[in-house]
């Protein structure tokens, strides 16, 4: 798999909003701030730098030890979050769309993680308890489970899922809890991405959580563990600092 991505990181790429549209060109990225995606020239990573720096990146899409892929198939079904279904990316880029409806148990289910909430930091425990469950759901529907750290041999393969995958199922997951009314402590943000191998870092992308009362912005980062496994529940801020050479 090899993806050319040439962002102008001179300067900030002002053509960009928040959900990652590119005005008159480009196709939405949902839920993502730091990519911007044109039908011509792929999915671009904007990094500000000194002005007047230009530089041509291209990052190469075949190291093992990284999440590799760019955004391109949000579309249709996947951008929608509806108290009765969720849509499961997987096999890579959002490759496969499964189905996952949800029922009178499911609700049950989820709503007797944060049944006895009582603060932010315990709100964020039972976060990560639901997208666990989340991932267990996912698994059994689609028949195939997610191994922890997928790398670019993976690509394709039904049931695993790199970090836009994993990302993009917990952001699907978060705004239906937020629609639910079981988020009391936090508000769903748009997904976060890190890394340009250039800085020794992969690119690896997360779904953000913002605590309500103190602005802190929280990742909420599924894709070290296999299904069902806890995610990483770290400061924003820390997560966006590290990730050197695929570790943590």
């Amino acid at each position: 798999m090899g993806v050319i991505m040439r962002p102008e990181i001179g300067r900030p790429r002002r053509e960009c909003n928040r959900l990652g549209i590119r005005p008159g060109a480009g196709r939405p990225v949902a839920g993502h701030e730091s990519f911007c995606c044109d039908a011509d020239a792929g999915c671009l990573f904007s990094r500000p730098m000194r002005e007047g720096l230009k530089i041509p990146v291209v990052l190469l899409c075949g190291v093992v030890a990284g999440c590799t892929s760019s955004s391109s198939n949000y579309l249709g079904e996947i951008t929608k979050t509806e108290e009765t279904r969720l849509f499961v990316c997987h096999g890579f880029d959002c490759s496969y769309k499964t189905r996952v409806d949800l029922g009178a148990a499911d609700h049950r289910q989820y709503a007797s993680y944060f049944a006895e909430v009582g603060s932010a930091e315990a709100e964020r425990v039972a976060v990560g308890r639901a997208v666990q469950h989340a991932e267990e759901r996912a698994a059994g529907v689609i028949g195939i489970r997610d191994l922890p750290k997928s790398d670019y041999t993976q690509s394709r393969a039904k049931g695993q899922m790199d970090c836009i995958d994993e990302s993009t199922n917990t952001r699907s997951l978060l705004l239906y809890l937020e629609k639910r009314g079981l988020l009391k402590h936090h508000a769903v943000e748009a997904n976060r991405s890190r890394g340009l191998f250039v800085d020794g870092r992969y690119p690896h992308s997360t779904a953000v959580l913002r605590e309500t009362g103190s602005g802190r912005k929280w990742a909420i980062d599924s894709w070290y563990e296999p299904a069902g496994g806890p995610p990483d529940i770290r400061l924003l801020d820390e997560w966006m600092a590290s990730g050197r050479f695929g570790e943590r």
